[in-house]
């Protein structure tokens, strides 16, 4: 649920109440008349926010004055839970998907709920936790399209491919920004039909935004005024959104210098890319019986941190050092890595934090409230997968960790994920043997478990090439993984440059490994040792490497 309030346009503002009234009479009618003009489905995405709310009743109410009859087309309303949403606004919308499935069987309309949930592998915990991708931020939006867009267009796909086509009712109005204006627009000149936009990433689907020329006020204006055919008050929406202001005022108002109440922005309680979540620091501040939610608001804001350098590999997450050119406050460039993953360390952390905020919630919170997930079982299963199978990461300390914050034993769902040939107690081991050299424990780690995995196997296709990648990944320090990267930086610019001298230079920098006087200026580091461990493997072939393992 995300709504933000921007300035009116002088048009929207001079409408008065007989005119919105009428203006609800006709698109009254419009309603009617597209509906019944095909077979076409209809999906109308909704938020449970003001403006799709305000959608969704037009709709209904315009079908429901239809004879019975001629309510023979589908009308599928979709809401997508992120899994990650505000816990109030969550239960919000469960209820209401309830109240409106059971009002459309008792009133024999043709609406069909549906709440979609992102893929297992694509929440925002087994993706943070798991694969250690970091907090979000716009330069690195990773989690809309996994949490939010991708579950959607999957189901209008499914309807599309089962009807050939269909329309996508939005609550979305251009008064929302001047961005959304923009886009709406742009839309519209290509309409292919009266009120039907074309949707640019949705072959065979239309879009159709009844309300898109609505101001705030009239939004409100119609919620408060019209009453919910389905059983949920709209004054309880409207508490909603006052209680997520920061005054805990909503005035409703015709002139500009006051506000309305949409200014509230609902959403992923672990949002990042806002500066700060200030619908719930209000609820929170509001509502003595919300301050169940602090653990919350603290989480997030410990993520929300914006340089998070030590807390994350040099690498990225498939093991390769990227450069960049990093610009600092006094004007000076430096040649830096990118910032990967959040490391092992980090990762366990912030599954005790989640849990600990789980266990601390699960008690304080209201009756209705206290069972609450934050991170499913599948969830946690599927970040064990990942440690253990992707990272190599056999310590498997999630059960322990698990054990260890909520006082009860972790039972994964995953057929055999308890049968494993490696544990806690040879990581430990392999700790001590490798003396607090965080790379050589990664790398035998790396070369004792793909041994593992590819030891049940008839066939042992592919493992010399994964125990090329586990060395190539992993058996360099981080000062010569590094330097490493400024070599074949500078390698390639020289090239492109047609610097032969510089390529020759370079060139032999690389096999005879010299110390950092002899490189270029820019890409020395403190390291002066020659690079011998990757030098010495790079120089291995297997004489075998034809036949079975």
């Amino acid at each position: 649920m995300a709504e933000a309030q921007q300035p009116d346009n002088k048009s929207q503002q001079t409408r008065t109440v007989a005119e919105l009234v009428e203006e609800i009479q006709a698109l009254t009618t419009e309603i009617q008349e597209l509906y019944c003009l095909d077979a076409i489905p209809w999906i109308i995405g909704v938020s449970w926010g003001k403006d799709s709310s305000t959608v969704l009743q037009l709709v209904w109410n315009a079908i429901a004055a239809l004879p019975p009859e001629k309510r023979t087309k589908t009308i599928y309303v979709i809401t997508t839970d992120t899994k990650v949403e505000n816990p109030v606004v969550s239960a919000w919308v469960r209820q209401s998907m309830k109240q409106l499935e059971y009002a459309a069987k008792e009133q024999e309309m043709p609406f069909e709920p549906h709440l979609l949930q992102p893929a297992i592998e694509d929440t925002f915990w087994v993706n943070l936790i798991g694969k250690g991708y970091p907090a979000p931020r716009n330069q690195f939006r990773w989690c809309t399209p996994r949490l939010k867009i991708n579950p959607a267009n999957q189901f209008i796909r499914q309807i599309v491919r089962a009807n050939g086509e269909t329309i996508l009712v939005l609550g979305t109005r251009k008064a929302e920004s001047s961005k959304r204006a923009a886009t709406m627009k742009k839309h519209q000149a290509g309409r292919v039909r009266d009120r039907l936009s074309p949707n640019a990433s949705l072959p065979n689907s239309l879009i159709y935004t009844p309300i898109e020329d609505w101001s705030n006020n009239e939004v409100w204006i119609y919620l408060n005024q019209c009453d919910n055919p389905w059983g949920k008050s709209n004054k309880e929406l409207f508490s909603l959104y006052r209680g997520a202001t920061a005054d805990n005022e909503c005035p409703l108002v015709i002139d500009t210098s006051t506000p309305s109440c949409g200014d509230s922005r609902f959403g992923c309680w672990v949002c990042t890319l806002v500066n700060q979540d200030k619908s719930m620091q209000a609820m929170i501040q509001n509502d003595e019986e919300k301050q169940w939610m602090q653990p919350l608001l603290d989480l997030r804001n410990k993520l929300d941190v914006q340089d998070d350098r030590d807390k994350r590999d040099f690498r990225r997450i498939w093991g390769d050092v990227q450069l960049f050119e990093r610009r600092n406050k006094n004007g000076k460039s430096s040649v830096e890595p990118i910032p990967g993953p959040y490391t092992k360390y980090w990762r366990e952390s912030w599954l005790k934090e989640l849990l600990e905020a789980q266990t601390q919630i699960r008690h304080t919170a209201p009756e209705n409230m206290r069972d609450i997930t934050l991170i499913t079982l599948e969830e946690l299963s599927e970040i064990r997968r990942i440690w253990l199978e992707e990272k190599h990461e056999f310590d498997d300390s999630l059960p322990r960790i698990y054990q260890e914050v909520t006082g009860e034993e972790f039972k994964d769902p995953r057929p055999g994920a308890d049968l494993s040939l490696l544990g806690s107690d040879e990581w430990a081991v392999l700790e001590d043997i490798c003396a607090g050299d965080e790379m050589h424990l990664e790398l035998m780690a790396k070369l004792l478990d793909t041994e593992r995995q590819f030891r049940k196997m008839s066939r042992r296709v592919g493992i010399y090439e994964t125990l090329e990648k586990c060395f190539a990944t992993s058996s360099r320090s981080k000062d010569e993984a590094v330097r490493n990267a400024h070599l074949k930086r500078d390698l390639k610019e020289a090239v492109e440059k047609g610097d032969v001298a510089k390529v020759k230079q370079l060139t032999l920098a690389d096999f005879t490994a010299p110390n950092t006087e002899a490189i270029a200026p820019d890409t020395q580091t403190d390291t002066t040792k020659p690079d011998t461990k990757a030098k010495a493997w790079a120089s291995k072939k297997f004489k075998n490497k034809g036949t079975k393992a």
